[in-house]
């Protein structure tokens, strides 16, 4: 039995599932909350701390819209439904705070890095970022991990979202990445410096919200605004994973998957992703 309870957000009152996330509520109500950390198919983290809201009447603090869910809200003194404030001045500033730490290490890679114009941290930041730093301590450096021929690292780039660890250990079922450290120290790697030998590491390249992740046979050859997209079915497979081609002129530059419930979710194996080589290159080249 469904456990149905009201809440205002920003004004605007929706009848939710108790079980959901505050997160999830404001998608319910048409409200976009930032987010880097939080993926609605993977356990919850709840580090990024970029999806914070006022809870009022709560805490006097913003509170994580991931970690929270509908029911753990207070009603008001006469049992008026809860209110969520998404866009006040707290939040706004919460957010903005958020933003200038995980600029503070973050290097200045747009011109060249492969994400860019597909970053969520290029996008958050043009909403929430400054023009200036007030960081004077040299910069945290991070050497880069080698995961195979596959998949491309730039640790520099990484906001320790945790994504990636969540994804190959509870969807992929392999436990070879791992956070390791504390505070400035922390770093996403691979134990022992194994290679990742899975045949889905290659979503770890669209779950990364930076450019941390980024496809190895992809690297440097187009940026997203010079393809045309195309939406396919995988025919290699007799799932039908459903996909989505990006071509420049007559070359087909890479291969994505498209969200379906019922068939592939939003993963695909790595056949289906890196199979667009054989189109470009002889099998004796």
């Amino acid at each position: 039995m469904s456990d149905l309870r009201k809440i205002v957000i920003d004004g605007k009152e929706i009848e939710t599932d108790g079980a959901m996330t505050l997160i999830q509520a404001c998608e319910q109500a048409g409200i976009e909350i930032p987010r880097f950390c939080y993926h609605e198919r993977l356990s919850i983290a709840g580090n990024c701390r970029m999806c914070l809201v006022e809870v009022v009447g709560g805490p006097p603090k913003p509170a994580a819209s991931c970690a929270m869910q509908v029911r753990d809200l207070r009603p008001g003194p006469e049992g008026q439904p809860p209110v969520v404030k998404t866009n006040s001045p707290m939040v706004k500033k919460a957010r903005e705070g958020v933003m200038e730490f995980l600029l503070i290490n973050h290097p200045l890679d747009c011109p060249i890095c492969d994400q860019g114009g597909e970053c969520d941290l290029q996008d958050q930041a043009m909403a929430y970022g400054v023009d200036f730093s007030r960081y004077r301590e040299p910069k945290r450096a991070t050497e880069d991990l080698d995961l195979g021929p596959l998949v491309e690292t730039h640790m520099t780039r990484c906001i320790s979202c945790t994504r990636c660890v969540r994804f190959t250990t509870e969807v992929a079922g392999i436990t070879q990445m791992g956070q390791t450290g504390r505070g400035e120290d922390s770093e996403i790697t691979s134990y022992l410096g194994e290679t990742l030998d899975s045949n889905l590491q290659g979503n770890i390249i669209d779950l990364c919200p930076v450019g941390a992740l980024v496809s190895k046979p992809y690297a440097f050859t187009a940026r997203p605004w010079e393809l045309s997209k195309t939406e396919s079915i995988d025919v290699m497979d007799a799932l039908g994973s459903n996909i989505r081609i990006d071509a420049r002129g007559n070359e087909v530059m890479r291969v994505l998957p498209r969200l379906h419930e019922d068939i592939n979710e939003e993963w695909i194996s790595d056949k289906t992703r890196f199979a667009c080589d054989g189109l470009r290159r002889q099998r004796l080249d």
